[in-house]
């Protein structure tokens, strides 16, 4: 007996955009985002993710599927363009940014993908969850911030936990993705005990849904009435440092530019612009460093 004939290899090299597009609204996706699409004969994504760009499939192959079918997501997307095709996998915001980057090179890599083979990978950014939702509420990220998900379908929270400590004790602004769920609702609640051990219960808290989406809505509100509110896989939390303030119903975390300048812009007695910040008397003096 012999064996079947195997069909023949396309030779054509197939591309996958992995593309980020941002909140949701056609403006804020960046015009490489929306070629990228457009150019693609194959559209994988996120069910919602994919009514947020329907406009722009016509005459598209679609693969749409739903929570938890990431891997499937990633698989068709890199076997369909290993096999030639264009292929545009996307993710809100930035695929780089708790997107679907991270597993496309997974899948990559577990096929022994080497860089000059099918498919070629082209990864294009979009505006990420706290980009979009700091915009929403003013200007809440303008100094050192982080980002933790309190997901831990994926992640044991013990390590969440170690992550939101962290977090708090440095001082951050922290922004906390996927706060709760129907099922997942304690871990925004114990998030909220980490932190308010480090800050007080004035710190300004922001609560953003579905920015820049037909549902958004932003509060503004504090750290110790946030969890008053209603918060669900859709929110976004901004924790600000203990340096923000509100102004105007704004979120405010300031860069630092008064520690060292009076408002004519001439050093405050005793800084050097282009020079390490001298603290004041009463905290050990930092070594200086060179002009940036």
């Amino acid at each position: 007996m012999t064996n079947p004939i195997a069909p023949p290899v396309s030779q054509k090299k197939g591309i996958l955009y992995v593309v980020g597009i941002g909140p949701g609204a056609e403006g804020h996706t960046t015009p490489e985002a929306l070629a990228a699409i457009r150019d693609a004969e194959l559209v994988v994504g996120y069910n919602t993710y994919i009514k947020l760009v329907s406009h722009l499939l016509d005459d598209k192959q679609v693969v749409r599927t739903g929570m938890t079918e990431e891997i499937g997501r990633a698989r068709t997307a890199v076997e369909h363009a290993r096999d030639g095709a264009r292929v545009a996998l996307i993710s809100s915001g930035d695929p780089g940014v708790y997107g679907m980057a991270g597993l496309v090179f997974q899948v990559l890599k577990e096929m022994n993908w080497k860089r000059g083979e099918s498919p070629e990978l082209r990864i294009i950014p979009g505006i990420t969850a706290l980009s979009s939702c700091a915009s929403v509420v003013g200007a809440p990220l303008v100094h050192d911030f982080c980002a933790i998900s309190l997901s831990d379908l994926l992640t044991p929270w013990p390590v969440i936990q170690k992550r939101i400590e962290s977090a708090a004790a440095g001082d951050f602004v922290i922004g906390l993705y996927n706060p709760a769920s129907g099922r997942r609702t304690r871990q925004i609640v114990e998030a909220q005990q980490i932190i308010r051990q480090h800050r007080e219960g004035t710190t300004p808290v922001a609560l953003i849904k579905s920015a820049y989406r037909k549902q958004q809505n932003a509060v503004l509100t504090d750290l110790d009435t946030f969890l008053d509110y209603e918060i669900g896989m859709l929110t976004t939390v901004l924790i600000g440092s203990s340096q923000t303030f509100t102004y105007e119903g704004y979120m405010v975390t300031p860069r630092g530019y008064t520690n060292k300048y009076t408002w004519d812009g001439k050093p405050i007695e005793g800084q050097r612009p282009g020079h390490s910040l001298r603290l004041t008397e009463d905290q050990p003096q930092p070594i200086q460093g060179d002009q940036e």
